[in-house]
C-alpha cells in the first residue's frame, strides 16, 4: 500500500491531517536537513497508523515536499 504525504518542515507544532484514504499532510518541527524531517514523518505515521517504523519506507521524494511512502 502506498501513501502520499505533503510535508511542512520547520512548523511550530506537529500535526497530521488526513486528506483521503491514502493522502496526508504532516507538519513537523524538524528542519529538512540530513533526513531529520523524513525520519520524524516516519515516526508520526507509525504512531498514527499503529504500524512499526520498520514497515514504513520512503519510496519517492527524499528532498521534496511531496513524498510517497510504502507500507509493507
Amino acid at each position: 500500500m502506498f501513501i502520499k504525504v505533503k510535508v511542512f518542515p520547520n512548523s511550530r507544532e506537529e500535526i497530521i491531517t488526513k486528506k483521503s484514504e491514502d493522502s496526508f499532510e504532516i507538519k513537523v518541527r524538524e528542519k529538512p536537513e540530513k533526513g531529520l524531517a523524513n525520519k520524524r514523518v516516519i515516526e508520526i505515521l507509525s504512531s498514527y497508523l499503529n504500524v512499526p517504523e520498520t514497515k514504513i519506507r520512503l519510496v519517492k521524494g527524499f528532498a521534496k515536499r511531496n513524498k510517497i511512502f510504502e507500507l509493507r
